[in-house]
């Protein structure tokens, strides 16, 4: 008889809230199967997020993303996950107006995707919206500095935080960890600023350019594999340069197509009964 495959524990939002102060938290977003396996042996959290509204669908920004698009990709990362915590990003426009409304639709992001937690951007103002969910059974991981969904608001993709403003950044990540979020994301802050919040709250932080200061880090997958060849933020470090390395794969098959060199005999099937 065969001996029982082993199985991984799945890594839970409560396992990551533990590793405050503790071993880095490694995370990257995934948008596929193929990808989320990849990553689920290394990272302790995948995320699936709504940047893949311009990863993916060619988006301008994340605004435009939908719930079927989350659920949709979110679907996909859950069968390629065994033992990261997989959480999914709540879409703009999906939990802004009310906390009813915000629960309504993380539970359908859980019911449909099968995630553990979503994440949701805001400070402040969402705490309250954050300790509804999960009071009801919604782990939340919160969003503060840059937030993509409020970019327009913001004036653009600029490093938030600096000088006055690191007192509202830090009480909005003050405000979300006191709510219950078992982590809250730091996106492009001052390395400083990023280092002072997580020293002054329970939730283990997240960082994406917020500095080594943070418990953990995240990163989008194509930046750090060089999928977006003419593109790459200053806060990523591109570990492969796999789109350069497509791009010249691609035309190395449409010339061997026109000269006729592909398909060769190798790739091709004989006629029943006689040799290849």
């Amino acid at each position: 008889m065969s001996a029982t495959p082993e199985r991984r524990t799945r890594l839970t939002p409560g396992d990551i809230r533990a590793r405050k102060g503790g071993a880095p938290i490694a995370c990257l977003t995934a948008y596929t199967t193929p990808m989320a396996r990849l990553m689920d042996r290394a990272c302790d959290l995948v995320l699936v997020g709504d940047s893949l509204g311009m990863v993916l669908h060619g988006l301008p920004s994340t605004l435009g993303v939908t719930m079927e698009m989350m659920i949709l990709h979110g679907r996909a990362v859950a069968r390629g996950i065994e033992r990261a915590c997989l959480v999914v990003d709540m879409p703009f426009g999906s939990y802004e107006e009310s906390p009813e409304q915000a629960m309504r639709n993380a539970a359908r992001l859980v019911a449909e995707t099968g995630c553990q937690a979503v994440k949701l951007e805001g400070g402040q103002h969402m705490a309250g919206t954050v300790r509804f969910l999960v009071e009801r059974g919604i782990p939340v991981m919160g969003h503060v500095g840059l937030t993509p969904q409020s970019v327009n608001a913001l004036g653009g993709y600029k490093v938030q935080g600096r000088g006055e403003d690191g007192a509202r950044v830090a009480a909005d990540a003050q405000a979300l960890s006191e709510a219950g979020a078992f982590a809250v994301v730091l996106e492009k802050l001052p390395e400083s600023l990023g280092a002072r919040i997580t020293e002054g709250i329970a939730a283990p932080t997240i960082g994406i350019g917020a500095g080594a200061g943070c418990d953990g880090q995240v990163l989008v997958v194509d930046d750090i594999l060089g999928l977006f060849a003419d593109f790459q933020p200053k806060f990523v470090r591109r570990y492969a340069d796999l789109g350069r390395a497509a791009e010249a794969a691609i035309a190395s098959y449409a010339e061997d197509v026109r000269a006729r060199r592909f398909p060769a005999p190798e790739h091709g099937f004989a006629d029943q009964g006689k040799p290849a």
